[in-house]
């Protein structure tokens, strides 16, 4: 069920986080040629790169101007994305970002530029007492695991259970367990370059695994000096396979981290005669003093574990069924993915935001921080760490050139030197060794705050401005909400302003936004959404010099508090920007508390440096509550205000509140041969509370989206979705009408897809190629015709990958059309070498209505003798949904003189 809903995903952008186009009736083909690297055929884009981009993390997604169109499949070679079933709009605008970042060749200077410059230096924040980066007293052992592997639902092949342990000597008692988990990465090299790699599991014969959970030996190792048992566990079949799921492998990962720790409470009791010897030779691990760090799509999957241990998931789906016999006691993520913006409010985190990320480009890991406001008890705190000048791989080692075992590469990638993120050209960017320092530091800080209780580290987390000094040059800049934070103004529709306006985060209207321009270069970290539009998120935007009043609905009670928290963003390299501020409390009176003075971010077109800031102002103890703000920029430039806080030092022990659980359900239909029907969708709610969520419906057909918030109540709760089922005898592939929820109030939400997924029950038509080998003159084309054996409904795809013929000498990249074959392997034709040896891979589409597609193969003349020369290609058909691939034949040409 869950793969037809991947399919449709792909040609519709429902999965969260895709805005969908909304059109009444479709638009007419546009007449304009598409830009550099984009072909056409009725409703199926198809980019080549003129780069590789190998797997990430970020998924690759397909824009017409400001209008998400879908999320792309990638070809084997790397460079070549597909979307079928796309509606595109204006062929001159369309756009590739990965990970909110444009990547496309005709991406306009202006919006790839904003700092021609290096951004200006900024005094160095002054030293926290206590450096959680400093090597404690205990030697370390380390060796590594290996269990039977485990089968997931939905995932064909098994997933390994590996992992890396490193542990302190002659600690005394039980110690607290750190369990690392690494992003989502290629799985197999068999060579030192790109063209090694494959996103295979398990590995083919003579390829070797990449060791991604390998990678954060420093950052154990610094922890186990300090008396933290550490487990950094791998989960490359979960990477070569989660493409293939609605949630992109967030359950999976989360069951997969369940299993181990599961593992290891059996190895702390009764079991420990049983571990393996590394765990043996380890101190026992303290079950109830847990800490999570899952880096890019890792960062997704341990939150989603932490969510699961404190509410479990409905059993049907999920792959850990015991019991929870741990406490997860916070989280530190690096550069996380968040496709279900869905944290556990009350599982304190931190979150690192590399400044120039290439892979997780928006940094939408951000959503761990704001999307937890008004969600849980709000005594959990959850920082954001943005660092500037650090990618996204080189966090770990086996993703970082001149360290990994495999092919590596730098994911921050620019046309020209960039002034901030090129290695060599920008002073700010960190190197390998630097950035594994800052990682190590702030894991090792979480560890020492959420899991040890030390408060003094706090303040390198919570936006107090003091930095770690082992992290040497690093420019770290934190802000946090929960702790011993309580809510003053958190913008939404019941905020009045005056001289200033509520703006919404992702609205599909330019007029309401909160950032204006290009969304598809740089951007804000806050405003990454979950779908387009997503009601219900607000800031408050400021221009102008003239004083902007702000009211929330009632006072806000800030009795204890020793500051005013605001969290404000000004644009990239801005000098320092005072403000103003003063607050009204409930009695009437107006305090003057001074001026909060912030500087940008530094940050150029390519990177997500629209992000807040926290300022701190003494706020009197007899103010007991606040019922107005006033903010007066001091100059005229733009800014935004996030959030305001009372806040007061310290940090207490979170206290998870009653949160219902929420899980979307799915209902798999036959597609039927007429008629139409409607269904009903299950949104089940485990708790004691009524749950509020807000829900998005996209239709496939229309690409219309609407959202509504329900209020759903303890118990199984079926919605009423008018979908309607258009049933008939024609193969189109199946089709899914997708529903997903983002927690409001009262709630976690858990499985945050689903919907309706209607099968197709016609059988696919036969494919034959005639002829079976076709001949032609040098300078002219070879041509097959591919034919069906009855017109399908929605379109096929078919691939053609050349193979050595069976007889030589064979037709070589120099015998074809230079432009021909350049724009279909994305490399250039000299030097000469047989087809087989390139990247050539043909893409036809027969078009619904249709019964046949010609292929052709145009040869060039080269004046020389060469008898004749010949072409093998293997042939394969891709579905409507573009799911797996299937074999339907061999043909062969020969070229003559």
């Amino acid at each position: 069920m869950r793969r037809i809903m991947v399919a449709a995903v792909a040609a519709s952008a429902l999965l969260p986080g895709a805005p969908a186009p909304a059109w009444a009736d479709p638009p007419a083909p546009s007449a304009s040629a598409p830009p550099p690297g984009w072909s056409v055929d009725h409703k199926t884009l198809t980019w080549t790169s003129d780069r590789p981009i190998p797997p990430g993390d970020a998924a690759v997604e397909f824009w017409s101007g400001d209008r998400l169109l879908g999320r792309a499949e990638g070809a084997p070679d790397l460079r070549t994305f597909v979307l079928p079933g796309s509606r595109p709009g204006k062929l001159a605008d369309l756009r590739v970002r990965i990970g909110g970042k444009r990547v496309d060749a005709a991406a306009p200077r202006p919006a790839r530029r904003r700092a021609a410059t290096p951004p200006p230096a900024t005094p160095a924040l002054p030293p926290n007492p206590v450096d959680p980066g400093v090597k404690g007293p205990y030697r370390t052992t380390s060796g590594e695991y290996t269990l039977p592997s485990v089968q997931l639902k939905e995932y064909p092949a098994p997933v390994e259970m590996q992992a890396v342990v490193v542990a302190p000597v002659n600690a005394p008692g039980r110690r607290p367990l750190a369990l690392f988990l690494h992003g989502r990465h290629w799985t197999c090299y068999s060579g030192d370059d790109l063209n090694s790699i494959t996103l295979d599991w398990p590995c083919a014969a003579g390829a070797r695994a990449v060791p991604s959970h390998r990678g954060y030996l420093q950052a154990q190792e610094l922890l186990a000096s300090q008396g933290y048992v550490t487990v950094s566990i791998s989960a490359n079949g979960i990477n070569a396979q989660d493409n293939d799921v609605p949630d992109l492998g967030a359950q999976a990962r989360s069951s997969l981290v369940r299993m181990h720790l599961a593992h290891w409470a059996d190895w702390s009791g009764s079991g420990r005669g049983s571990a393996p010897a590394v765990v043996r030779s380890a101190p026992r691990a303290d079950l109830s003093q847990v800490l999570l760090m899952g880096h890019s799509r890792g960062g997704e999957g341990v939150s989603r574990a932490a969510l699961d241990s404190l509410t479990p998931p409905p059993a049907a789906q999920d792959d850990y069924h015991g019991a929870v016999r741990w406490t997860i006691r916070g989280l530190l993520l690096i550069g996380p993915t968040a496709f279900g913006q869905n944290p556990h409010p009350d599982v304190p985190s931190a979150t690192i935001l590399p400044g120039c990320d290439g892979d997780v480009a928006d940094l939408q890991g951000q959503m761990y921080v704001d999307a937890t406001r008004g969600l849980g008890s709000g005594r959990a705190l959850h920082s954001a760490l943005y660092v500037v000048g650090a990618n996204h791989n080189y966090f770990n080692t086996e993703w970082t050139p001149g360290q990994a075992a495999g092919p590596a590469v730098d994911d921050f990638f620019s046309d020209e030197p960039d002034p901030l993120c090129t290695p060599g050209v920008a002073p700010a960017r960190l190197t390998p060794a630097q950035e594994q320092t800052v990682g190590a530091t702030y894991i090792a800080a979480a560890a020492r705050l959420f899991v040890g209780g030390d408060d003094r580290a706090r303040p390198l987390l919570d936006g107090s401005g003091v930095r770690a000094p082992s992290a040497g040059p690093a420019r770290v800049l934190s802000h946090a909400v929960g702790g011993n934070r309580s809510p003053v103004i958190v913008p939404d529709r019941s905020t009045s302003v005056r001289d200033g306006r509520v703006c919404e985060e992702a609205p599909d209207d330019p007029e309401s936004a909160c950032l204006s321009g290009d969304p598809t270069s740089g951007g804000s970290p806050h405003f990454v959404p979950f779908s387009v539009p997503e009601p219900g998120r607000y800031a408050v935007a400021f221009g102008g010099t003239a004083t902007a009043t702000l009211r929330p609905a009632k006072a806000m009670p800030v009795a204890g508090a020793r500051a005013l928290a605001l969290r404000l963003v000004v644009p990239p390299n801005a000098p320092a920007t005072s403000f103003g501020v003063a607050v009204t409390d409930d009695r009437g009176r107006r305090t003057t508390l001074g001026t909060a003075t912030v500087t940008g971010v530094p940050g150029t077109g390519w990177t997500a440096s629209y992000w807040a800031q926290e300022v701190r102002l003494p706020l009197p103890r007899d103010i007991r509550a606040v019922a107005r703000l006033d903010v007066t920029p001091h100059t005229g430039g733009p800014a935004w205000l996030i959030d305001a806080w009372g806040w007061r030092p310290g940090t207490p022990a979170p206290r998870p509140a009653a949160l219902d659980r929420v899980d979307v359900g799915g209902v798999t239909v036959d597609e039927g041969d007429s008629g139409t029907r409607t269904y009903r969708v299950p949104v089940t709610a485990y708790g004691r509370l009524t749950a509020h969520v807000r829900l998005f419906l996209t239709d496939p057909a229309t690409y219309e989206t609407k959202s509504w918030v329900a209020a759903i109540k303890p118990g199984s709760t079926r919605l009423t979705v008018p979908i309607t089922v258009v049933g008939d005898d024609t193969y189109g592939g199946d089709k899914a009408y997708a529903l997903t929820a983002k927690a409001l109030r009262n709630a976690v939400v858990g499985d945050y897809t689903g919907g309706v997924y209607a099968t197709e029950d016609e059988p696919m038509p036969t494919i034959t190629f005639t002829p079976d080998s076709a001949s032609a003159a040098e300078g002219t084309s070879l041509t097959w015709t591919a034919t069906l054996s009855e017109a399908a409904g929605d379109s096929l795809y078919l691939l053609l990958v050349p193979q050595a013929p069976a007889s030589s000498p064979e037709l070589s990249s120099t015998d074809v059309d230079p432009e021909w074959f350049s724009a279909f392997s994305g490399e250039e034709p000299t030097p000469s070498r047989p087809l087989s040896g390139t990247g050539l891979q043909l893409f036809t589409v027969i078009e619904p209505g249709t019964t046949s597609a010609t292929i052709e193969v145009p040869t060039v003349s080269d004046g020389v003798a060469e008898g004749f020369e010949h072409v093998r290609f293997q042939a394969f058909v891709f579905p409507p949904d573009f799911g797996d691939q299937i074999p339907v034949g061999t043909i062969d040409g020969t070229v003559t003189d």
